[in-house]
């Protein structure tokens, strides 16, 4: 199984700081107005009126809100990524591979889920887009769990000293679909994420991942 590719949807990446800066505006004004209208009211003319540009400054980096939404999917996945690497940076020797006490991979995976339950909660846009799984963004071969199996793969095989091979990739994306789904009834039944639910997830996943990674 090998990585999905994922080419980004920005017409054009933004070369000087000025046109970062901009970019960034835009998304942050598409995060607050999938929040405050939902994604079939969302239009590119709203963005950049929220985010104080021209609109030719939206059309610039995107064609449609389409590729808007799929540009945040993907810095949600880039953030993500980084609180999940903070998270087990922090960990330190506790986490540490083969660590006792339920480090290692346990500590990995807690990891994993605390940070998306977080941006679940906290996130502007998040409950709407996540990674692309609520609005079905990008082209078919980069299907949003892929991405974030790949990710994950990638992250974690460093700090398990794994190798990433074929059984890891396929267990990770069966534990990220298998994670999606029941996160997403924990939010149907609760806005704040049905805690029992949660906690049935994280034990599902645990004894799943134990037969690979014990």
């Amino acid at each position: 199984m090998k990585p999905v590719p994922h080419a980004t949807s920005l017409r054009r990446a933004p070369v000087q700081r000025r046109s970062a800066e901009r970019l960034t505006r835009i998304l942050d004004a598409c995060a607050d107005l999938l929040d405050e209208v939902g994604y079939d009211a969302l239009s590119t003319r709203a963005v950049a009126q929220r985010a104080g540009v021209p609109i030719g400054s939206v059309y610039r980096f995107f064609g449609n809100k389409r590729q808007m939404a799929d540009a945040l999917a993907q810095r949600n996945l880039e953030r993500f990524t980084e609180r999940v690497t903070e998270r087990l940076r922090g960990a330190g020797d506790a986490g540490a591979p083969g660590a006792p006490g339920g480090g290692g991979w346990r500590t990995a995976m807690d990891a994993v889920l605390d940070e998306y339950l977080a941006m679940k909660r906290t996130a502007p846009g998040f409950s709407l887009v996540d990674f692309g799984n609520q609005i079905p963004v990008g082209v078919r071969q980069s299907e949003p769990n892929h991405r974030v199996a790949d990710r994950l793969t990638d992250l974690l095989s460093g700090y398990l000293a794994r190798e990433p091979d074929e059984d890891m990739r396929r267990a990770f994306l069966v534990a990220v679909e298998t994670a999606d789904t029941l996160v997403q009834l924990a939010f149907r039944m609760d806005p704040e994420g049905d805690e029992k639910i949660i906690n049935e997830a994280r034990r599902l996943l645990r004894a799943y991942l134990a037969g690979l990674l014990d």
